[in-house]
């Protein structure tokens, strides 16, 4: 019997041995961040989109939140296709996303269209209620919120009169599709007539229209101002091209489109408006605030920036105090 206890003694040892040794230590997750995945749509490529997009990682940073640390960002560009934009959207549904992104009014559209529960922020959206994205500016009442990159409309008329005196016709283009830009130009028209303009509107379907339909507008007025149009942003070279051709002004909404020709805007900081978007999607994911009770975020100012490459291209002097307010506060282009 002894060496009985003795022999099961020993298979228990190394029964017990075994077990130790192929045992694999549980995982420590004690010091591991929880990753929060947040997906981006963004309508197109072009430069006022991607420096909002750039802005959002900033913002997103500032609340915590770093790229390969503790953030995975699932980044989606449509380039314009609206049936990119609906599979792309339903996408971020399915995969779970913990929070959602569209930079521009149809991404944002899309991203709505596609779910009612995962928050949605909105990356720089003209006019959030008048899109039928969220029922009230002040208290959304949903799943989305976000920051409207509305411009300050009645300063840049001002800024156009005094840079233009004897201007009497102002061209508005704008594309067809786009609700943001058709409501700024629906603005621009009851506003305009204030500082002593006669407006024609003028539409496009498509980057395909801005060449013909932008060569027609400036052989018809005496200055061109463009809203937050982000086709007519991707196609600016074309529509500042037919103007210099006849020395006709483009005032555009945006910064980057000022670099990219226009004279000059009171314009909204695009990186700036991607920050605020990232900051208040943040808000969001530390559980700091809901969607249905966060305010859409407006800015209150806009940004001088005036172009004195293209005023030398067009003939046209830019008053000094002018030149000097855009370097203390804003942008000069030389």
């Amino acid at each position: 019997m002894k060496r009985i206890y003795a022999f099961i003694a020993v298979i228990v040892v190394f029964l017990g041995a075994a077990f130790f040794i192929t045992r694999k230590p549980a995982a420590d997750t004690t010091n591991k961040p929880q990753v929060k995945t947040v997906g981006i749509l963004q309508l197109m490529t072009h430069p006022a989109l991607d420096s909002i997009h750039k802005g959002i990682i900033a913002g997103l940073k500032e609340r915590g939140y770093t790229v390969g640390k503790n953030l995975k960002i699932d980044y989606q560009n449509a380039e314009g296709d609206q049936s990119n934009m609906k599979t792309m959207s339903e996408r971020f549904v399915n995969e779970k996303e913990d929070l959602v992104i569209g930079i521009a009014t149809p991404a944002a559209q899309a991203l709505a269209n596609a779910t009612k529960k995962t928050p949605i922020i909105l990356g720089a959206i003209t006019d959030p209620k008048g899109a039928k994205l969220v029922s009230n500016n002040e208290r959304p009442g949903g799943n989305i919120t976000g920051v409207s990159d509305q411009a300050p409309i009645e300063a840049q008329l001002n800024l156009i009169r005094k840079l233009m005196p004897k201007a009497k016709t102002l061209g508005v283009i704008a594309t067809s599709s786009d609700d943001s830009a058709q409501t700024q130009a629906k603005m621009v028209e009851n506003l305009a007539p204030k500082q002593g303009f006669t407006v024609k509107r003028y539409s496009i379907s498509s980057t395909n229209d801005l060449e013909q339909v932008g060569g027609q507008m400036v052989s018809q007025v005496d200055a061109v101002f463009v809203p937050t149009d982000n086709t007519i942003a991707s196609a600016m070279q074309t529509l500042v091209s037919a103007a210099n051709a006849k020395k006709i002004p483009v005032f555009p909404t945006v910064d980057t489109m000022v670099k990219d020709g226009g004279l000059a805007t009171i314009g909204i900081n695009q990186f700036k408006l991607g920050v605020e978007t990232g900051k208040m999607a943040g808000d969001v994911l530390n559980g700091d605030g809901k969607p249905a009770t966060m305010p859409i975020h407006f800015e209150k100012t806009g940004q001088l920036i005036v172009n004195l490459k293209e005023a030398k291209k067009l003939g046209i002097t830019i008053p000094a105090d002018i030149v000097a307010q855009a370097k203390k506060d804003g942008e000069v282009i030389q």
